[in-house]
């Protein structure tokens, strides 16, 4: 897939700068997922400059372990910098596919694919902010997209006192909800019982198990959770399980399964696409594939007449590029908003901040809409170096 420039679009420049920029923000009250805690929340920011000044920003994945924020950004500064600096920018997809190519043995022999994979997504959506910028067109319509408003829920629900949360979600917008599972049966199911009590029967409810259980105890939860009228259930299983493990757990039960976060490359997508076991697909865009990708999948989720929701728990960076893929992509899919307090998000999500009535308007502010504004930030910023 090529960039997607209109007639009339700006002639190529040479990139001239790209780093990368690490924050943290400690959390006020810890996300809890079945496979730990989150206590941090950080972020890696790049942002790469061409020689007339145009600036494009990106975000790179690092949720958990916290810890890997520092050594993904010094992956960009050591490793892809390199590579682009005095660059042509002749266009996002072209020049992802060519690090792809360029770092694929470094990928194999630090035995670092995933950090490799993260680093060239982020450099991605700086790139096509870049340039969607330079076209002076919102990153959706750039893409081709017609529509901006974008249908989101509220995710990263914990498991104490979720009614809560998401009471508090509803009274700032939002009409859909995703809660976290795989904490013990008597504890999932008190919790759904809980939300539904509160938020009642219209909203679309989700739950995530984040890869915490084997096929007997997913087909055991799936029965028991049959009652909720839930819209999906998301990694049931461990991510690198058979095929043949999903298809028993789809035949059994009538929820549809979502996946595809920790899936990397076009064909383990289409290993997940023939296998059929998945209703909804969601890929991250910061964890792989970047827009150029993830635009690639989606197009191949729509046509397989499957569900694409793009995955995404960042900061606001990558939340506006998955705002903008999905507006591109359409289908009617959502797009996860995480409901934990991150300024880290709130301050640099643009339009995305703005719930209303389970949905979001993109504006038609060039690029993604939103720069990250280092003097709001500073308080949050650490060094890598």
């Amino acid at each position: 897939m090529g960039a997607a420039p209109a007639e009339g679009a700006p002639r190529a420049s040479r990139l001239r700068r790209v780093e990368a920029q690490v924050y943290r923000y400690p959390v006020e009250t810890p996300v809890r997922t079945s496979f730990g805690v989150m206590r941090e929340r950080p972020a890696v920011f790049v942002r790469i400059e061409d020689e007339e000044g145009a600036q494009g920003w990106g975000e790179v994945w690092c949720n958990f372990p916290d810890c890997g924020a520092e050594h993904r950004a010094r992956l960009v500064e050591t490793v892809f910098a390199p590579l682009l600096e005095g660059r042509a920018m002749d266009g996002p997809a072209e020049i992802r596919e060519e690090l792809a190519a360029r770092t694929g043995v470094l990928a194999i022999q630090s035995g670092e694919p995933g950090p490799i994979h993260q680093c060239i997504a982020g450099i991605d959506i700086a790139l096509w902010d870049l340039a969607s910028r330079r076209a002076g067109q919102p990153l959706w319509r750039f893409l081709g997209a017609t529509d901006p408003r974008v249908r989101v829920y509220a995710s990263g629900i914990n498991p104490d006192a979720p009614e809560e949360v998401a009471a508090r979600c509803r009274t700032e917008g939002h009409r859909d909800f995703k809660l976290k599972v795989g904490f013990g049966a008597e504890r999932d199911l008190a919790n759904l019982r809980a939300l539904r009590s509160v938020l009642g029967a219209s909203c679309a409810l989700m739950v995530d198990a984040n890869q915490a259980w084997d096929v007997p105890t997913a087909l055991s939860m799936a029965s028991a959770m049959e009652g909720f009228d839930l819209g999906w259930i998301e990694e049931p299983l461990r991510a690198d399980r058979p095929w043949r493990e999903w298809q028993e757990l789809a035949r059994g039960t009538r929820i549809p399964l979502a996946g595809g976060e920790n899936l990397a490359g076009l064909e383990a997508f289409d290993g997940a696409l023939a296998a059929g076991a998945l209703r909804v697909i969601q890929p991250d865009v910061a964890k792989w594939g970047g827009i150029s990708g993830c635009l690639a999948v989606a197009r191949k989720v729509l046509q397989s007449r499957l569900r694409y929701c793009p995955h995404y728990l960042g900061a606001g960076v990558g939340l506006l590029a998955s705002a903008h893929l999905l507006a591109a992509a359409g289908g009617g899919g959502m797009l996860e908003i995480d409901a934990n307090r991150n300024p880290l998000r709130s301050l640099t999500c643009g339009a995305a901040a703005q719930v209303r009535d389970g949905c979001i308007v993109l504006d038609d502010a060039p690029g993604l809409g939103a720069t990250p504004d280092p003097t709001l930030l500073r308080e949050f910023r650490v060094s890598h170096r």
